[in-house]
């Protein structure tokens, strides 16, 4: 047994010893250039390999830690993350670059990529291929989403984000307001008529602009009906009819226009990093 074991031992630091004597594998990207590693980068992005080119931007920081391209290395950090979906990261990268350089030329793009993330991940991945409404959903998200795009116009009314920035900001109101309006359809739907005119109400009040105001308006007419006020029933139903003389809701053949929330059918662009320095 002992001379079985002596063997075993013997073995085992032979190839220890050969495993050493194997050429270690060798950094190629060790000499590589700023320019060149932005470039292999940049093509692994392009590729949709967000991983890899993760890689070689944090490599392309560690080894060029000053200059705009280690800048711009930490702005498409944040890009790759928020392509590939990892929203926590993307955000942080976000964060830590507008900390480091709040007044560097292209900060404004970074507003607009941290609303973006806050964006997709309120209304989510797949809808929009399951044309799922995303307002039925925690409303949480979507004042991150608003809160996101309104510092980006606040702070940046000239950038050329800030359009698209506002039209997702009535977007995200549109969305608020629909939310309540869901609310108000489930308080209905179980005989809760006082909570239902309630949260119908808050609709109208709060988001007087938003499309969503038609459906809640209609909600406030059947909850008063069906609280026995006749009186504001009919006062309801006249700013209805006036407002929405066409309605859907009085009219259930009524064609109507697209869902309001598919606003990006127009094929918004949604700008990468070195669209910032152009």
């Amino acid at each position: 047994m002992q001379k079985k074991l002596s063997v075993l031992v013997a073995a085992c630091a032979f190839a220890l010893s050969a495993c050493s004597m194997l050429p270690e594998k060798g950094d190629e990207t060790k000499n590589w250039s700023a320019e060149k590693l932005y470039a292999e980068a940049r093509d692994e992005m392009n590729g949709g390999h967000y991983e890899t080119a993760i890689k070689l931007f944090e490599k392309l920081e560690s080894n060029y830690p000053f200059g705009t391209f280690a800048q711009q290395a930490q702005m498409e950090i944040a890009y790759a993350h928020y392509k590939s979906q990892d929203q926590a990261q993307a955000l942080a990268a976000v964060e830590r670059f507008i900390k480091l350089h709040p007044n560097h030329p292209q900060v404004d793009y970074m507003y607009y990529l941290r609303g973006l993330i806050n964006f997709n991940d309120q209304i989510g991945f797949l809808s929009f291929i399951y044309e799922q409404d995303p307002t039925e959903r925690d409303p949480k998200a979507t004042r991150e989403a608003f809160a996101a795009f309104k510092v980006l116009v606040d702070k940046f009314p000239n950038s050329k984000y800030t359009p698209d920035a506002i039209a997702r900001l009535n977007y995200l109101v549109n969305a608020m307001a629909q939310y309540e309006v869901h609310v108000a359809n489930y308080y209905y739907r179980r005989g809760a008529y006082l909570a239902a005119l309630n949260r119908a109400q808050a609709a109208v009040q709060e988001y007087s602009t938003a499309p969503a105001r038609e459906e809640a308006l209609f909600i406030m007419m059947r909850s008063y009906d069906k609280l026995g006020m006749p009186v504001l029933r009919d006062d309801t139903q006249r700013v209805f009819t006036l407002n929405y003389p066409d309605s859907r809701f009085l009219n259930p053949n009524a064609a109507g226009d697209a869902p309001w929330w598919k606003f990006w059918s127009k094929g918004t662009a949604k700008p990468s990093p070195k669209d910032a320095l152009q």
